[in-house]
């Protein structure tokens, strides 16, 4: 695996364990509760930060398939749920029911940054440096 294949890999991996670690600190620290479709997110990201760490530590292009194989519908729930905050998709088409709302959650550190933006752009990055690199190595 060349230098630049590998480093793709390692952006990918980086953005996965600083998404997990992002998501478990606003959950665990500042006690925000995550709603459905976050957990959902939630699901398909955790497990990225393990398999795409593995990767880059064995070089192992299986990983990033692997890791293609979680981050896309990670990617397709975080655009839904994006389109669902700006209003862009019928509130009914929520899954939420009586826990959190899907409708809000903003950061108030952050200016009111939505969090399934930072979702979306997280598993966008991901999806894009995975790609990259499968397309390095496929020679």
């Amino acid at each position: 695996m060349t230098r630049s294949a590998w480093l793709l890999l390692f952006g990918a991996a980086s953005a996965a364990l600083i998404a997990s670690a992002s998501a478990l600190f606003l959950g665990e620290v500042m006690g925000m509760t995550p709603c459905t479709l976050c957990w959902y997110q939630r699901i398909a990201m955790f497990p990225l930060a393990l398999i795409l760490g593995w990767a880059c530590m064995t070089s192992d292009r299986s990983g990033a398939v692997y890791g293609l194989l979680l981050a896309v519908p990670g990617l397709l729930v975080a655009v839904h749920h994006s389109l669902l905050i700006s209003g862009l998709v019928p509130q009914v088409w929520a899954p939420c029911g009586a826990g959190s709302s899907c409708l809000k959650q903003d950061l108030a550190w952050l200016g009111g940054i939505q969090l399934p933006w930072l979702s979306l752009l997280a598993f966008a990055l991901i999806v894009a440096l995975l790609s990259l690199h499968l397309k390095k190595t496929s020679a």
